[in-house]
């Protein structure tokens, strides 16, 4: 059983930076695949970025590529979000994730826990 915990959410003005934390409990947080997603009232679920097991392979959704960087620290049991050039369509609640393998899958459905959830609100 792996619990969830993000942190880190908050206020910020449009091309403002933030940074998300997740931390993990549990001693197996290297064997999965990490990654965020984020949902905005009234739309639906949307992926953000993952990153494998290792830290060695990354990727990131369209709407947010250039802007956002995932890494993840496995002696600290943590995976970050680095969030900058905020925009206020970035306003959502973002969710950590872990996978079921060292695989992500974009769409969720490999996702074997999830977070409580952050507030993000980015204003113009």
């Amino acid at each position: 059983q792996v619990q969830l915990v993000e942190s880190g959410g908050g206020l910020v003005q449009a091309g403002g930076s933030l940074r998300l934390s997740c931390a993990a409990s549990g001693r197996t947080f290297s064997r999965y695949a990490m990654g965020w997603f984020r949902q905005a009232p009234g739309k639906d679920r949307e992926f953000v970025a993952a990153i494998d097991s290792s830290g060695g392979s990354t990727f990131s959704g369209a709407s947010v590529k250039g802007r956002f960087t995932i890494s993840r620290d496995n002696a600290k049991n943590t995976v970050y979000l680095q969030m900058n050039s905020l925009k206020p369509e970035d306003t959502a609640v973002y969710y950590c994730a872990a996978a079921s393998s060292n695989y992500f899958s974009i769409s969720g459905t490999n996702v074997l826990y999830w977070g409580q959830g952050t507030q993000v609100t980015v204003s113009s």
